[in-house]
């Protein structure tokens, strides 16, 4: 496989990190189609929203990112969680809610945390984790630490309080938070036409002072380029940016399904996000630029796939929860804190 790619000076970015970003929209992919079989299969029974179709996303912004950097995600965040380095078999324990799952088997699919790599967490109210990035964003600032703090959220997050009220904040305070809006265009089972008259989600970073764009969240490399730049900027101490990424979610709200039958959106749509596919069209541009052959292709897909298949063999095997242990990991001990 080649290290060194002609085309690095013109794409500004090292070959090695573009390899990776393959591997790791991969992985989702893989990960989550899993999920999807196991869940029909009646094995995982949490209520599990799928990322499939917006991997370019999550993989684009952790890229950009220090391992030490926080993320905060939602409901939809296994990519979030992967994307920034998260462990695939306590992911999938985690789901199946056995005790070597990421949250001790209590979180289940929404409810996901790798404080390791600085996934400190993701909560389904929909915009609640975002003025918790701001303030986790704050603390870094008190404490003299150049540590960013990046907000997963969708465009139905944008309509709430929280998120205006974070914007503001963070804008007045110059703090070192990325706000990511994964515009995918539905809020559960209701599509952004019907819910505003204006489709201008980045622009909302305006009236606040905050750098704001749009971009095509299902090519990876536009993302990751905006990302670091919106980092280079936080990290200077010159303040947020509002990055809105365009993308489109494959599965219905939640679960399996293709939400065709309830009436929301009809297959020519579907088809036609399916045929932007971000790791087809990211695949097709390092093959046609020489980085890697279809061959190499191949054979990362096959580790990926060895890979999900030990992580639902470690899920299964892994233990449930003791009753005995109902009660911890719930509250922190003063006397430890």
């Amino acid at each position: 496989m080649k290290t060194t790619w002609p085309n690095e000076a013109k794409y500004d970015i090292d070959a090695a990190l573009i390899i990776e970003m393959y591997r790791s929209m991969l992985r989702i992919r893989e990960f989550e189609e899993k999920v999807a079989e196991l869940l029909e299969m009646g094995e995982i029974r949490c209520p599990t929203h799928l990322y499939i179709g917006q991997e370019g996303v999550a993989v684009g912004v952790c890229s950009a990112l220090r391992k030490d950097d926080y993320v905060f995600g939602n409901h939809r965040s296994h990519g979030h969680y992967l994307a920034k380095g998260g462990d695939m078999a306590k992911l999938m324990a985690e789901l199946y809610c056995k005790a070597t799952g990421c949250s001790k088997g209590r979180g289940g699919s929404m409810h996901i945390i790798a404080p390791e790599v600085g996934v400190l967490g993701t909560v389904p109210m929909v915009a609640s984790t975002i003025p918790i990035a701001v303030g986790s964003a704050l603390a870094s600032v008190l404490k003299g630490i150049d540590r960013i703090s990046v907000t997963f959220f969708g465009d139905g997050a944008t309509e709430e309080g929280l998120f205006h009220e974070s914007l503001n904040f963070a804008s007045l305070k110059k703090l070192p938070v990325v706000f990511i809006c994964e515009n995918n265009f539905y809020s559960s089972h209701l599509p952004l036409h019907e819910r505003r008259s204006l489709d201008s989600i980045y622009m909302f970073g305006l009236p606040y002072g905050i750098p704001s764009k749009r971009i095509d969240g299902n090519d990876v490399l536009a993302v990751y380029f905006a990302m670091r730049e919106a980092v280079k900027h936080a990290r200077k101490g010159e303040g947020p940016t509002l990055l809105e990424c365009r993308t489109y979610r494959w599965r219905g709200h939640v679960g399996p399904k293709w939400d065709l039958d309830v009436g929301i959106r009809d297959k020519a749509e579907l088809d036609y996000w399916m045929s932007r596919c971000p790791i087809k069209t990211l695949e097709r541009r390092i093959v046609n630029d020489g980085l890697l052959s279809y061959e190499d292709c191949t054979n990362i897909k096959r580790e990926v796939k060895q890979e999900v298949e030990k992580c639902v063999d470690f899920a299964r095997q892994s233990p449930e929860p003791s009753e005995d242990d109902l009660l911890k990991h719930v509250f922190i001990d003063r006397r430890d804190s």
